[in-house]
């Protein structure tokens, strides 16, 4: 059994980037005779994994977070020691072999080194992270932020400041990012084309963007949120920013837009402002339950290679897919939000629930989606309703509404009566069996319904559905002209009138509005990439390989990183 004696240096404030710790490390293993080392700065979590590599000895486990831990194992203490004595000329050799220019010891000179600059790339520990970023914002820099263990509240904090200044911050824990063609952090080198992308998922955007090269097609710009942005308490700040950039750029044709499970309030909201984009929007929500394969001009897909299948179909289709004609809201009361739809067919109800999923949060039924949006009784709607009335409940004693109009009727006058009604939905189905000729007596219940809501000073827009042929014996234009004559809009297709109904009930409510925020500069995106790296140096001889100008900053932490220090510190900064 061979010997083994461990080494332990302590260097109290010596900060190094983690891939030199790295590099230290693996060059003190390769060492002869040495058979393990550790080099990490000294945080709970990394004397953790020293100790269950049984590498953290008492006098290890006193270093503290802002200590550099140096661990040598060896079969003698003389090895150990001529190991640990190599650690400066290790670290000086890897200086020698890098780039000699002056690297500024502040992220101010750096930025004044480099006025071009719109980014700084931020890899500090977390615990740094939000101070940086926001000496960044104030010098009005946008941010790939790639450090983790930033607190959620200070997450909340830099992007609501960097939105009011009109600029954006891709991260915290931001792996990925490509912007005018360079990719910043874990990025792959793809193709220019036509498809952007925004993501919360960075492995995610990496496998899209890769597919998408490999399938021929290519990227204008592919922007990281962090994985948090599509949340509750973030509200996807980052995600809106970068949709409306990419709404903005005249080089990107489709957006592609991808996430780890989002709030399903969150992703609501985002899927709004991606139908008002005008642009192709492909949507891989992992784990979203869309309520269909395509809602406009939004396309849902369930995988990463049927994103970016899809995103390159839709890129080289010869036409535009742009979202439906806009509605006009403005003729209603402050009052009037909610929709009231009374079917006589069941399954049409049914498919009109599934397709307003899309578009408003919750509809109450007597045949519901969801078993608590069920009417707690069918005979009073509540908020937004659908009611079946061709159900038991309805019909006990009495006949089907496809032949009876009278409880339609009835129901038709509650409704236009109540003074937060806005639009009223009905179908008309024909055929045989049917009543002989419905619209004779639901089209003057519609002009009653009219005058019901004009006398209250208020406007109803009533869409009828008419499901029948030209050779019903009802006659299908003579039904329809009925309807319209009466003030109805009718359709013949279920589907584009129950979209109609989402969209223009989705103008008035209040809690599907689209937050708004000050643009981003669309140059961002479209200069030559110019910025400034604070943290892992690597990320800045990436940009260099990639004839991006960079400057890296030769950062540590303030005060040593004394939390006292830099509490002082900070406050006489405000003085």
């Amino acid at each position: 059994m061979v010997m083994m004696i461990s080494k332990v240096e302590i260097r109290s404030g010596a900060y190094y980037d983690s891939v030199i710790l790295m590099q230290l490390q693996r060059e003190l293993a390769a060492l002869p005779d040495v058979i393990d080392a550790g080099v990490v700065m000294g945080t709970e979590a990394n004397k953790n994994i020293l100790s269950q590599n049984d590498m953290l000895s008492p006098e290890g486990e006193a270093a503290g977070p802002e200590d550099l831990l140096i661990v040598v194992q060896a079969p003698s203490e003389k090895v150990a020691l001529d190991a640990l004595r190599q650690v400066d000329e290790l670290l000086t050799r890897r200086r020698q072999g890098a780039d000699h220019e002056y690297r500024p010891k502040s992220i101010e000179t750096a930025a004044e080194m480099a006025p071009d600059a719109r980014w700084a790339l931020i890899s500090v520990p977390g615990r740094y992270a939000a101070d940086v970023t926001r000496t960044v914002l104030n010098l009005e820099k946008n941010v790939f932020l790639y450090s983790d263990n930033v607190t959620l509240e200070d997450e909340i904090a830099v992007k609501q400041e960097a939105r009011e200044k009109g600029l954006m911050v891709m991260g915290p824990d931001c792996g990925t990012a490509i912007v005018n063609g360079v990719g910043l952090g874990f990025a792959n080198q793809v193709r220019r084309g036509p498809i952007g992308l925004v993501a919360a998922s960075g492995t995610g955007l990496q496998a899209v963007s890769v597919r998408i090269h490999q399938l021929g097609s290519g990227i204008t710009h592919a922007l990281g949120t962090g994985g948090r942005d599509l949340s509750d308490a973030v509200e996807a700040i980052t995600a809106f920013q970068g949709l409306d950039l990419l709404r903005r750029d005249p080089d990107t044709q489709v957006i592609v837009l991808i996430s780890k499970p989002p709030s399903a309030t969150v992703a609501e909201k985002l899927l709004q402002a991606a139908r008002l984009s005008g642009k192709p929007v492909v949507v891989d929500f992992i784990g979203y339950a869309s309520p269909s394969r395509r809602v406009e001009n939004v396309f849902f897909a369930t995988s990463f290679d049927e994103t970016a299948e899809m995103a390159i179909k839709l890129a080289s289709a010869s036409s535009e897919v742009a979202p439906s004609k806009e509605v006009d809201s403005s003729a209603f009361a402050s009052a009037q939000r909610y929709l009231r739809g009374l079917f006589s067919g069941g399954t049409l109800a049914y498919e009109t629930l599934l397709i307003l999923q899309a578009y408003i949060p919750g509809v109450y039924s007597n045949v519901p989606l969801k078993e608590e949006l069920r009417l707690p009784d069918a005979l009073v709607s509540q908020e937004h309703t659908i009611v079946d009335l061709g159900e038991d409940e309805f019909t006990v004693g009495r006949l089907h509404p496809m032949m009876d109009n009278d409880l339609r009727i009835r129901r038709l006058e509650q409704e236009a009566s109540d003074p937060e009604v806005a639009v009223l939905l009905l179908d008309v189905v024909l055929g045989h069996g049917a009543h002989p000729d419905p619209a004779s007596e639901l089209a003057p219940a519609i002009q009653s319904a009219f005058e019901t809501a004009s006398k209250a000073g208020r406007h109803l827009e009533m869409v009828a559905v008419v499901v029948g042929t030209d050779e019903d014996p009802q006659g299908l234009d003579a039904q329809i002209s009925q309807l319209e004559a009466a003030g109805a809009k009718v359709w013949t297709s279920n589907e584009a009138a129950a979209r109609y109904v989402g969209r223009l009930i989705q103008t008035l409510s209040p809690e599907s509005e689209i937050p708004t925020h000050t643009p981003v500069d669309l140059s961002v995106l479209k200069d030559p990439l110019s910025a400034i790296n604070v943290g892992v140096e690597s990320f800045a001889e990436s940009l260099s390989a990639q004839d991006a100008s960079v400057i890296h900053v030769d950062w540590r932490p303030p005060a040593g990183g004394n939390q006292e220090l830099m509490s002082i510190l900070e406050r006489m900064k405000g003085l």
